[in-house]
């Protein structure tokens, strides 16, 4: 079973407000109602521990906070060809052990793979311009990292966040 609840947004399109399901693989439709999907709320996958393989559609623009927070089981995901926001925090405290950034993402936003403990590998698009500090916050298996030589990597990117800092 698989169930998605949307959001009508100002742009025509639709938001993923919310998912119910219970399989290992999950197709998040490209439209609804005749109109494409963009967005991809906050916790849309959140403690879903049996997702092993996901599929997001090319649509999708935008992807919310802690969205696959809790997927012990899934490992890798396709970005969206034309993913171009990140919301914060949007692989933290996943599973995934590799992330491939499409072109159009300019930035790595502070905590966005923060608790990735199986994280290994991540490469970012043409695109990208600037890794925010604590992208990578408690990523201890995090060995390789490719970035075009433009992208503004903050000092702080690998480090701990510091106590009393949201």
């Amino acid at each position: 079973m698989q169930e998605f609840y949307y959001k009508l947004i100002e742009d025509g399109s639709y938001c993923v407000l919310g998912y119910r399901g219970d399989e290992e693989r999950v197709n998040v439709p490209a439209s609804y109602g005749g109109l494409p999907v963009t967005v991809l709320n906050d916790r849309l996958f959140r403690g879903h521990e049996e997702i092993t393989d996901l599929y997001l559609p090319d649509s999708v623009t935008d992807m919310g906070e802690f969205l696959f927070e809790g997927c012990v089981s899934l490992r890798r995901v396709k970005l969206p060809a034309q993913l171009r926001t990140l919301w914060g925090c949007t692989f933290a405290r996943s599973s995934l052990e590799e992330i491939v950034l499409p072109d159009q993402v300019q930035t790595l936003p502070s905590g966005a793979c923060r608790d990735c403990r199986q994280l290994k590998r991540i490469s970012g698009g043409v695109g990208l311009r600037r890794v925010y500090p604590w992208a990578f916050e408690g990523c201890p298996e995090l060995a390789e990292t490719s970035f075009g030589p433009e992208v503004q990597i903050s000092p702080e990117a690998f480090a701990p966040r510091p106590r009393g800092k949201a």
